[in-house]
């Protein structure tokens, strides 16, 4: 099916392209969510007559965009959750978790702004991409940790995975310095 975009859609096109999609997507997508036109005369007349009207309100919804991201990049969310020894999670930090997280935070995130290029599911300091506009993204911190102070000795900067790690091979050390000591003990 082809459509008109009415907005910058991303990996698709810029507003005013002619494209043409998958029918699924535009019926279930693009068409309901007011992001496209079927491409037809009529519609087309009725894009190019809307035009400046749409290029205006474009332009206002990033740059009201652009102001909260401002405020919002570079911002750290503290998520706690729990966790295995290993800092394996149990379960995931999802979408939904990092756009509550950052409403309780002060700001107006939905789970759809979201970019997760794969799920959380250890603990640690995680870059995620927040989407506000179609041409504004900015970058957030989540600090998923067991309890609120282990998320202030992440956010300092000590690495809990790799010290508990460590601590595990020492005890592996140890244990194989006893048997050794052992072995020699029966000769």
């Amino acid at each position: 099916m082809e459509v008109i975009l009415l907005e910058r859609v991303a990996k698709l096109g810029q507003m005013g392209d002619k494209v043409r999609v998958r029918d699924g997507y535009a019926r279930n997508f693009l068409l309901p969510q007011g992001k496209a036109l079927r491409a037809n005369k009529a519609n087309l007349a009725k894009f190019e007559a809307e035009r400046a009207q749409l290029e205006a309100r474009n332009l206002e919804r990033r740059k009201d965009a652009e102001a909260v991201g401002e405020k919002l990049a570079g911002q750290s969310f503290i998520v706690i959750r729990s966790a295995a020894e290993t800092g394996q999670l149990y379960g995931s930090v999802s979408t939904r978790d990092i756009a509550t997280v950052a409403t309780a935070g002060g700001f107006s995130v939905s789970r759809g702004q979201v970019h997760l290029s794969e799920p959380i599911k250890t603990i640690g300091l995680h870059t995620v991409a927040i989407a506000l506009h179609p041409e504004v993204e900015v970058s957030i911190t989540i600090n998923v940790a067991r309890s609120a102070d282990e998320a202030e000795r992440q956010a300092a900067g000590e690495n809990l995975t790799l010290r508990e790690q460590d601590s595990f091979e020492f005890e592996e050390d140890e244990e194989a310095e006893e048997g050794e000591v052992e072995a020699e003990d029966e000769e």
